[in-house]
């Protein structure tokens, strides 16, 4: 007999393979805008599909519903290993902690000095240039940079570990 977690995982699965296939064909095969969600300034030679709103609130409910089960799996899996090896499991604290102190480290080196970019008015550079979101977008891209850089050179280290050992 399957466990429940495997049954009740497997439909949901099927359940959410439904729902994309209607939301796709819907957008695909829902027409042309109109009214209030045509787009001004955009060129009327490009299609603007009538479903894209519906599109992009499907997205933003998967990724709530990923987020969600990645969140409390990752829960129920620390609550299950502090139980059996309390010392380990505190142990691997250390990861999720240097991983927000580079983020704070990245925040620290950020930007929130306004972009000159060519093309826009003043109206919409004071919009794109919110310090907030510049500083954000710069400690996400130095934290890429620092945990990809990490990551190839533990990478390099674990071979040449290896390498030694033989």
């Amino acid at each position: 007999m399957a466990k429940l977690s495997y049954k009740v995982s497997y439909y949901v699965l099927y359940v959410l393979f439904a729902l994309i296939i209607v939301v796709v064909a819907a957008f695909f095969g829902g027409g042309d805008a109109t009214g209030d969600a045509v787009l001004q300034g955009v060129d009327p030679a490009m299609w603007q599909p009538a479903q894209t709103d519906l599109l992009l609130y499907l997205i933003y409910l998967l990724l709530g519903i990923c987020l969600a089960a990645t969140l409390l799996a990752a829960i129920f899996q620390f609550g299950a290993a502090l139980k059996d090896d309390p010392k380990k499991t505190l142990g691997s604290l250390v990861g999720i902690v240097l991983f927000f102190v580079v983020l704070i480290v990245t925040w620290a080196m950020a930007s929130d000095e306004p972009l000159a970019l060519a093309g826009y008015s003043p109206e919409e550079l004071a919009v794109m240039n919110d310090p907030f979101w510049l500083k954000v977008t710069d400690m996400f891209i130095y934290a890429i940079y620092f945990l990809f850089g990490t990551s190839i050179i533990l990478m390099m280290l674990s071979f040449v570990k290896k390498m030694l050992k033989k």
